[in-house]
């Protein structure tokens, strides 16, 4: 009775897309490819592929991760399921995008070349297939509702940053202009970003005091609003 009930249904691929953002030159970009096979192409799309028999969305979508980028452990977000009978002429396909934000300096270009990838600014994509635009604009107004949240930006800053550079992160997440003296403010609340003794002096001669983010002490700041 089950196979028939089965059988009597149609099946459809599974895919994953990866909206990869990273912080370079002040500007918030997004991981593209520029497809060298059917269907689209020479068109741009996001990074994807299948999720295979012996894995589940979430780990299909760290693997094509790894593959593009080789990174390993970034933590993913699941923006939602798209799947709109017409969104792939190969064949129906029900795609879950997930969202990554990763430290530039950490990718393998390599991977990126083998894969036709290319950063390009988030503000300012071309066409891209598979609708894979619409969930592009989910990702970035998700993330635009965290920063306000929760301390997404640090994924794209190295383990000890400026306040200069985490600003200028959230200036391009938002983007608009944040005010350098409230912000600051606002950043003195944050038990969980921490002063260090290290000094960055690649941008003047003074230099600027280096910073970090400490996990244990946002979990305790959760926790103490609890």
């Amino acid at each position: 009775m089950e196979a028939v009930y089965y059988s009597q249904n149609p099946r459809f691929y599974v895919a994953v897309d990866c909206i990869i953002f990273c912080f370079e030159d002040g500007v918030l970009k997004v991981l593209l490819q520029q497809r060298d096979f059917e269907p689209f192409r020479g068109e741009h799309t996001l990074m994807g592929g299948f999720v295979q028999e012996n894995e589940d969305v979430t780990q299909a979508a760290q693997r094509i991760l790894e593959e593009r980028t080789g990174i390993l452990y970034v933590p993913l977000e699941q923006v939602g399921a798209f799947g709109s009978p017409n969104r792939d002429p190969g064949a129906r396909v029900v795609s879950i995008a997930y969202m990554a934000l990763v430290d530039k300096h950490l990718c393998n270009d390599s991977l990126n070349a083998k894969h036709n990838g290319f950063w390009v600014n988030v503000y300012d994509l071309p066409s891209l297939s598979f609708g894979h635009d619409e969930m592009v604009h989910k990702a970035l107004a998700r993330l635009r509702i965290q920063i306000g949240k929760t301390p997404v930006g640090f994924q794209l800053l190295p383990p000890m940053f400026t306040l200069s550079q985490l600003q200028h992160i959230h200036e391009a997440i938002l983007n608009e202009h944040i005010d350098k003296r409230n912000f600051r403010k606002r950043v003195a609340d944050m038990s969980y970003i921490e002063k260090t003794d290290k000094i960055d002096k690649t941008t003047s001669k003074r230099g600027a005091a280096l910073y970090r983010y400490n996990q244990l002490e946002y979990e305790k700041s959760l926790k103490a609003k609890l």
